[in-house]
């Protein structure tokens, strides 16, 4: 029975969690576009 407690505690706490993903809008997002843009220049002059 502890098992299915530990597992309900868990499930309710990752509905809870929301993790910011990188895409999402904002200075986040800007930083991952100008890191993959920068990627695809340095494959350019490889």
């Amino acid at each position: 029975m502890t098992n299915a407690r530990f597992i309900k505690s868990v499930t309710d706490t990752a509905k809870q969690d929301v993790p910011q993903m990188p895409w999402a809008r904002g200075k986040r997002r800007a930083m991952f576009i100008s890191r993959r843009k920068a990627a695809v220049e340095m494959r350019k002059s490889a």
